[in-house]
């Protein structure tokens, strides 16, 4: 029997819906462990005293389903299982292989089964399932392995890791955190792994899902948006970049391509917040990517840009941890994130590889200086030695993470 990896994190956040009538939705980028996720909930509802009779596994990805393709086909299947009335757990996999399957998993949610559902990207909750099923499902969203998850993956695969926490921090950032590609002992193998889940996505996630007319076009904003990643971005800039490449495309053609690289998963937008005005600032956006070897597997150079490599790994961390980020624009500074969570949870974020000189340490708190109210500020670096200053909380990033903490 295959072992499985359990993602506690995540497992915390499902585990009050188990028995629930509401449909558990499970979306993430491709590849990033949806479909073991279902199977490591199966075991812990096998612990808690479910008989495996009625556990339901459906992987519409597997060859025994490949022909299931239409709703009727999907109930067929789903009923075959179904021998008396206890309440069964019904696990579907790739359930966008299926056409208009909305109604069909309603109709056991209105039976009283407990349903979960994944897919591969968010075309899954942007479409029928919203319209039909609003106020009927919880969307579980998931992420590649943090830097603690990376860690303790490799324990449980029996990897041998870098004695130097930093050196192994660093492979992390260049290797990224797909589970997959833990298997793999050579950093060749890993790169090329992730140059295929991009291609998949790409074919699978968005070719499929909409009509893209100038591929060359959609490449090269793709490739803009993943370079420039933790940078600030406009579709007005990258039209300017597109025209200098002799490629003519309008400005509503960029935005709809950069909504496809969201939907994928591919990247998330941190949205921009005048902390003056207190208003959402729409023309430029930032934006973060899914996993940074995204980034390195499309890349020869593999030198690290640490300012936004550090924010990137700590925007997927505290995301993954349930917490909402926006870049705080103070006039003419910014503060790198401001974080929320619960009504009272508000926090301001600077990211910085380092304050050991002087001049950078000023650039860091300036910010916080313009901030009037009294939430906690923090800073995170990757220094050892960490100072007290105004009140801000200095912190090592490596070692918060590391250690799976919260603000």
């Amino acid at each position: 029997m295959t072992k499985i990896f359990m993602r506690e994190e995540y497992l915390d956040k499902i585990r009050g819906f188990y028995h629930s009538d509401m449909i558990k939705v499970v979306t993430g980028i491709r590849r990033c462990g949806k479909s073991f996720f279902l199977l490591s909930v199966m075991v812990d509802l096998k612990k808690n005293g479910i008989p495996e009779s009625d556990i339901i596994n459906i992987n519409l990805d597997k060859r025994e389903f490949r022909k299931v393709k239409t709703a009727d086909q999907l109930e067929e299947v789903i009923d075959s299982y179904i021998t008396d009335h206890a309440q069964k757990y019904i696990f579907i996999d790739e359930i966008q292989n299926v056409k208009n399957f909305e109604e069909v998993i309603n109709g056991y949610r209105e039976d009283g089964h407990s349903v979960f559902i994944t897919g591969s990207n968010s075309y899954l909750l942007s479409g029928e399932l919203v319209t039909k099923l609003t106020g009927r499902y919880v969307e579980i969203e998931m992420f590649t392995l943090t830097f603690y998850e990376y860690l303790e993956m490799k324990k449980f695969l029996g990897k041998e890791t870098a004695q130097n926490v930093s050196k192994e921090f660093t492979t992390y950032i260049r290797d990224g955190g797909f589970p997959k590609s833990l298997e793999f002992d050579h950093a060749e193998d890993r790169n090329l792994y992730v140059q295929s889940v991009i291609a998949q996505i790409f074919e699978k996630d968005i070719s499929a899902n909409k009509k893209i007319r100038n591929r060359a076009a959609f490449e090269k904003v793709q490739t803009y948006v993943i370079n420039n990643f933790g940078s600030t971005v406009s579709v007005a800039n990258i039209a300017e970049y597109l025209k200098k490449e002799k490629i003519a495309v309008k400005e509503n053609t960029i935005h709809q391509y950069i909504q496809m690289l969201e939907s994928a998963k591919i990247i998330y937008k941190c949205p921009r917040f005048d902390l003056k005005s207190k208003k959402s600032l729409k023309t430029e956006q930032k934006y973060y990517l899914a996993d940074l070897s995204i980034y390195y597997s499309k890349n020869v150079d593999g030198r690290i840009n640490y300012g936004p490599v550090l924010e990137n790994v700590l925007y997927c961390y505290l995301k993954a941890k349930g917490y909402r980020l926006s870049v705080g624009k103070i006039g003419n500074l910014e503060c790198d994130f401001i974080v929320r969570k619960n009504v009272d949870d508000y926090f301001y974020i600077q990211v910085a590889m380092t304050i050991a000189e002087e001049a950078t340490e000023e650039r860091e708190y300036r910010p916080f200086t313009k901030i009037r109210d009294n939430y906690p500020k923090y800073l995170f670096t990757t220094d050892t030695l960490l100072q007290k200053r105004d009140g801000i909380i200095h912190v090592n990033m490596v070692d918060f993470i590391r250690k799976n903490e919260m603000l």
